[in-house]
């Protein structure tokens, strides 16, 4: 694994954030590309994970992204803001991001496994976490008490589309992306 600067900011403190992406969803995916384009615009430095998630990740998930975010942060200019936005497999995260006390924009959160259910339950208002109705992954349920902000998306699946509606799909993505947008405005 391995991460690289998307966007560097001009700023001496300016916010960081790590992207993570999921399995068969890299940065350059439409949600992560979209996340880091916003971060970027609002002057923020934006370091992206690429990885490959081999049967040893797929056996120790946790051990394995703790390890790739620890490592991004690393390679980051100091800050006093840090975020973690994530997708997927990249929401193992989220137990070193409670230690951390860093917040994290997490689409389509694992919330099927319990140390990401867990982490979410514990998580603050400062995250936000996204998940398509139709996902086998999206167990609001399963976090009942969390001061995170959820958001379930009507009709969508685990990519936050819609099958065989490109168009509903784009629009979809779209005012999801316009919620995170509304999210890093009011933290």
């Amino acid at each position: 694994m391995t991460s690289y600067v998307w966007a560097r900011a001009d700023s001496a403190d300016a916010p960081v954030a790590v992207l993570l992406p999921g399995v068969n969803y890299s940065v350059q995916a439409p949600l992560l590309y979209w996340c880091a384009t916003i971060l970027a615009e609002r002057g923020w430095h934006v370091q992206a994970v690429e990885w490959t998630v081999d049967d040893e990740a797929r056996a120790h998930p946790l051990p394995f992204v703790e390890r790739a975010v620890a490592d991004a942060f690393d390679s980051c200019p100091p800050s006093s803001r840090r975020l973690i936005v994530a997708k997927s497999f990249g929401t193992y995260a989220l137990p070193w991001a409670r230690r951390a006390g860093i917040a994290g924009v997490w689409l389509t959160p694992l919330l099927s496994e319990e140390p990401v259910c867990l982490a979410v339950r514990e998580a603050t208002t400062a995250d936000l976490a996204i998940g398509g109705e139709l996902d086998a992954f999206w167990r609001p349920d399963n976090v009942a008490g969390t001061e995170a902000q959820l958001l379930s998306v009507p009709g969508a699946g685990h990519g936050l589309t819609r099958q065989g509606d490109w168009q509903g799909s784009l629009e979809l993505q779209s005012s999801v992306l316009k919620r995170i947008e509304s999210h890093l405005d009011g933290t």
